[in-house]
């Protein structure tokens, strides 16, 4: 890189931080204060810094973080317990680069540096855009990753921009990789926790979790882990009644307060083996159990925290997954396989009252529910869902001597994902006639099977041209098929008169046991590549800078409405310049990354005909640009500041037309006219990207000090997240309203003595509500007079004692 170039890049660098500085106070604060650090001419022991974080992102060998050349941040296992995360809502709030949407536990969707479109998590939708790894297994199912019980954990990586060439599919935008510890067999060692909580305008919780590591001799050992959670409730379900105006019939609501409440229950074994003095096997099994009532949300027109639903709303979640990492080395090749199998189902009642009463006010569909006798029935519905994932996963990687000039990593890749997906429309009471053949009192029914298939080659070779100067390019070449083939539709005789279900079967015979009939069987194939170019400098032992070009990808798909076409496969490129610096003999760490990317036709879900999701590519390309930064200072012995923040800009470059031509491809811009020929754009250019807020930041102050006989520490931290578009559609977004900015407070104090420790803690000091995710239950245009807002948890209180053996 020349040095005009890396001039006009710091340039850019200042004028980002300058527009910090004096539209954000915390972000200002934490810039000047590294600014007074740098320019501070003190003497400091080097043995008294901050700690080394060792990170395993590049696959080939443990680094230290501040040798990464990558935008990454780990939160490890000392700093997991001082800020109290046991849950994914937990610890994605103190990564700058992470946006999310929330419905619920199990139910999050990760986004990260704008690369969200507004995707609405449907069950034929998207791949996730973000992958989500346990160790060395990837955990994302295709409607979201697994809700892991954080306890007895390594670390947590964030790895932002594509990492598309390491990790595949769904690391597009960027990965998330949770470390679990290791059985060691140098000694015994356990644990346990408990905690008790409550939560202001709701109910009480608690948590118990420990583990055990035990040595098997001397080579081997055995880690068991438990854990059980009760997460309070705190949204009311308040009384009120429901009148349907063609039938004039009516229902009470399930009144219920604080019915929210979650149980959670999992456990982990991992074995490890070292079989010679150059192999070791590793065989893990992990699972859990999370049953969760009621909704996260709040409605619109009622109480704080208040809602009014009729029929019973629940999800049991259970999984398990067996995993095994064998390790070891080939003459001069360090080896590395993995395999593991996932399983994955998920039951779920849902309300679905909204998308009755207003089709029945705008269009009197209540007319068309009536029983055997021709009465009219109660209109209401209810969702019966049962998702069933299977994901299989194999890699073999190769690794030269990292210590070598020239090296490399890369190797073979296969996975398979199954879903199986039930979902059962009811109204119940409903004539047989009415009935999809074979289901009582179900007016509508998806039972689909979907297998998504990935194959890859890759590799990434690194030469060192000086002893500070390296050169690294990589490659995946990938494959992929997916298919999609089932049921979806009406019975027979259907309310609206719709071609859509039994009438448009082409074959009668059942693809699943209780399926009535097939009318869906299309498959979507294709092959490509994508790169990675690296450059980076150790200007001296504390500072690195790099230059990062990297691509990430999604694979294509096939739509539950077989008359809409399969949607095509879509990237995102990368260019990025970052540095990893450290100051005052290693008490103060600032690393960043200034970074412009272009995701070109990107994958989008919205509700077209019948209120069924559709995906397609949007013409043109989104850009996204931004800087992110994060800070670890030891200002003393005692005292650290931990800080992290995000600057992101995304928009639209091309108008998105939802109107297919004769084709069934999207219409040009100028072609996008309604049937009164009025123009009728989705999304127009210039249009900001949903979900991810323009500003993110977080700052942590811990203070240790002696009180008495005990070490005893104080801890506060804030997290700011600014507003959001709640959908990329100008219609939705105007009637969903933005999410609106919001800041979070929590606090602890604790006491320790020799292997045992207690801590109060208070979360959400000032019982702020964050607005995570705003949705209706169909489409806006229909159901929008009722808006939803997920929310996070109100003011807990909470005492934790743990001890270790």
């Amino acid at each position: 890189m020349t040095r005009s170039k890396l001039r006009k890049i710091r340039r850019l660098e200042s004028r980002h931080s300058r527009a910090l500085l004096r539209g954000v106070p915390l972000a200002g604060a934490m810039l000047a204060a590294a600014g007074v650090v740098h320019a501070q001419q003190a003497e400091e022991d080097p043995q008294r810094g901050l700690d080394e974080v060792v990170v395993t992102a590049l696959k080939s060998q443990a680094m230290n973080l501040q040798d990464v050349p990558l935008s990454i941040q780990a939160i490890g296992t000392e700093r997991l317990e001082e800020l109290g995360i046991s849950s994914f809502d937990d610890y994605v709030k103190f990564l700058p680069s992470v946006s999310f949407q929330q419905l619920g536990p199990g139910f999050a969707r990760v986004f990260m540096r704008g690369a969200a479109s507004g995707d609405n998590g449907n069950h034929s939708g998207p791949q996730p855009s973000v992958g989500q790894y346990l160790d060395e297994q990837p955990i994302t199912t295709i409607q979201g990753a697994l809700d892991i019980h954080m306890y007895d954990i390594a670390r947590v990586e964030s790895l932002a921009g594509p990492q598309g060439t390491l990790y595949g599919a769904s690391s597009q935008a960027g990965t998330i990789r949770i470390i679990t510890n290791k059985p060691d067999k140098s000694g015994f060692d356990a644990a346990y926790s408990l905690e008790g909580n409550t939560v202001a305008d709701g109910d009480v919780g608690y948590l118990a979790e420990g583990f055990v590591n035990i040595p098997l001799g001397e080579r081997a050992a055995i880690r068991l882990v438990g854990w059980a959670r009760h997460d309070a409730g705190y949204i009311d379900n308040v009384e009120a009644t429901r009148t349907f105006p063609t039938s004039g019939l009516s229902m009470p609501s399930l009144a219920e307060d604080d019915y929210n409440d979650v149980d959670t229950v999992g456990a982990r074994a991992a074995l490890r083996i070292d079989l010679t003095d150059n192999w070791t096997l590793t065989p893990t099994i992990m699972g859990q159990q999370q049953k969760s009532n009621g909704i996260n949300a709040q409605e619109s027109g009622r109480g704080e925290l208040q809602v009014a639903h009729w029929h019973p709303e629940n999800s049991d979640d259970r999984w398990a997954q067996a995993a095994m990492t064998l390790e070891g080395k080939l003459s001069t090749l360090d080896v590395t396989f993995t395999t593991s199998y996932l399983k994955r189902d998920v039951d779920v009642n849902s309300d679905y009252s909204d998308y009755a009463f207003f089709y029945d006010t705008l269009f009197g569909s209540g007319s068309a529910f009536y029983d055997n006798d021709g009465e009219f029935v109660n209109p209401s519905q209810y969702i019966q869902g049962k998702d069933g994932y299977t994901k299989a996963s194999h890699e073999l990687r190769f690794s030269t001597d990292p210590e070598k000039r020239l090296r490399f990593v890369g190797g073979l890749f296969y996975q398979r994902q199954t879903h199986d997906i039930e979902q059962n429309y009811k109204v119940d009471g409903i004539c047989d006639d009415c009935d999809v053949t074979g289901w009582d009192d179900s007016f509508w029914l998806t039972k689909q099977w979907r297998v998504d298939r990935d194959y890859a080659a890759f590799g990434e070779l690194s030469f060192d041209v000086t002893d500070t100067f390296t050169l690294m390019a990589g490659f995946r070449q990938f494959k992929y098929e997916n298919s999609l083939e089932g049921f979806y539709g009406f019975g027979i005789t259907n309310p609206y008169g719709s071609s859509t279900g039994e009438v448009s079967c082409v074959d009668t015979g059942q693809v699943f046991s209780t399926a009535p009939c097939t009318n869906l069987d299309k498959t979507v194939k294709d092959d490509d590549h994508i790169l990675k170019f690296n450059a980076t400098w150790h200007v001296t032992d504390d500072t690195m800078l790099y230059w990062t070009f990297s691509e990430g990808f999604r694979p294509g798909g096939v739509n539950r409405r077989g008359t809409f076409p399969p949607y095509g496969a879509d990237f995102l490129t990368n260019y990025e310049f970052g540095w990893k610096t450290t100051w005052l003999g290693n008490r103060l760490r600032f690393n960043g990354a200034i970074y412009k990317e272009v995701w070109d036709e990107f994958q989008f879900s919205f509700l077209g005909e019948n209120g069924l999701t559709n995906v397609a590519n949007a013409n043109g390309e989104a850009d996204l640009q931004g800087v992110e930064m994060d800070l670890q200072w030891a200002v003393t012995d005692g005292f650290t500041l931990y800080g992290g923040l995000a600057l992101q800009d995304s928009e639209m470059k091309g108008t998105f037309c939802k109107l297919l031509g004769p084709d069934g491809q999207q219409l040009p811009p100028l072609d996008c006219l309604d049937g009164d020929g009025f123009n009728t754009p989705f999304a127009p250019s210039g249009t900001r990207l949903p979900t991810t807020p323009r500003f993110k930041a977080n700052l942590v102050a811990r203070q240790e000090f002696k009180l008495g006989e005990f070490d005893s520490h104080v801890q506060g931290s804030m997290v700011y997240n600014d507003s959001s578009r709640s959908a990329l559609l100008q219609a939705e977004a105007e009637i969903l309203g933005d999410q609106e900015a919001y800041s979070l407070f929590d606090f602890s104090f604790g006491l320790s003595k020799e292997k045992w420790n207690a801590e109060i803690f208070v979360d959400n000091v000032f019982d702020e509500r964050a607005s995570l995710y705003r949705y209706v239950e169909c489409d806006t245009s229909i159901c929008g007079p009722i808006v939803y807002t997920v929310t996070n948890r109100p003011r807990t209180v909470g005492l934790k004692f743990s001890q270790q053996f």
